[in-house]
């Protein structure tokens, strides 16, 4: 292999120099939130930026724990996004993959229905009097249902299911495998960087479930962490909240660095198993015809 040129040199320097500047730009302002989060009232209150806590405290993170209803807060917003996403991976893989077999009646139409929702949907009333009529308010499953589909995941998973050669299906009909044993035994393990893709955007989608759980939650003791965490900064803040969520008076304004802190971590910890298949499975299944 030849040596690149001097331009090509620079070329590579400037552009390490620019995405490393950039990576700086996204990383600062978290780490920024994370040691707001470890420091005292004082030393927030008088510093416009923080990166290491002149005085280490967990004032913040106690008083969000010692929240009655946290901890059953994290574990609806947890069995929420481990049913959902198993659902929505459900639903969307076999609708993928029967969309993606040019054989299929009505394939054009559908596809067509499929990607005019992500341009037009009813709106909050009437999807709200959908969930009402099907008995779901103030059901864990109206955090789930409405939203167990969404159309940009289905049409990249689709492309993907496109873009397995067709003679892998014909050999496996050859030796009497059908649609079923196809789809399990071959189309699946070819898939698993799409699934695992696709799979951490409906967790992300679930675990930040916000708006269903305010207009179909009627039961507080119900809520998903989000819910609950915005009624913490609501009373750090000294506003009026839900007293049956929170009845504990807060410490100071490190509440709200806490609370953003405790709400990204978990699908930061689940993002580096999945990273390994991120980028290929969302480049093949979006760039397919």
């Amino acid at each position: 292999m030849q040596d690149k040129s001097f331009g090509n040199r620079m070329f590579d320097y400037v552009n390490h120099a620019i995405l490393l500047l950039i990576a700086l730009a996204c990383l600062v302002p978290f780490l920024n939130v994370i040691a707001s989060s470890f420091a005292t009232t004082e030393e927030v209150i008088q510093k416009d930026f923080i990166l290491f806590p002149t005085t280490f405290s967990l004032g913040a993170y106690k008083y969000i724990l010692s929240t009655p209803t946290i901890f059953k807060s994290m574990g609806v917003s947890i069995v929420v996004t481990v049913v959902g996403t198993f659902v929505s991976m459900v639903l969307t893989a076999f609708l993928a993959y029967a969309l993606s077999r040019k054989y299929l009646y009505g394939r054009g139409m559908i596809n067509f229905l499929i990607v005019f929702t992500m341009l037009f949907s009813g709106g909050m009333i009437p999807t709200y009097l959908v969930v009402k009529s099907l008995g779901l308010i103030n059901s864990y499953w109206s955090l789930i249902l409405p939203v167990a589909v969404n159309a940009f995941n289905l049409i990249i998973m689709r492309n993907f299911f496109s873009g397995i050669p067709d003679s892998l299906e014909e050999s496996a009909k050859v030796d009497g495998c059908n649609d079923l044993k196809i789809f399990f035994k071959i189309m699946l393990p070819l898939s698993l960087p799409s699934i695992a893709t696709i799979s951490l955007f409906y967790a992300v989608a679930y675990w930040n479930q916000y708006t269903n759980a305010i207009l179909y939650l009627t039961d507080s003791t119900k809520w998903p962490i989000q819910v609950l965490l915005r009624q913490i900064v609501i009373v750090s803040s000294g506003m009026q909240a839900d007293s049956a969520a929170v009845d504990v008076i807060p410490p100071a304004q490190t509440v709200k660095m806490a609370v953003i802190t405790v709400a990204t971590i978990p699908m930061l910890i689940v993002y580096p198993f999945l990273q390994k298949y991120f980028v290929k499975g969302a480049m093949v299944g979006s760039v397919k015809a």
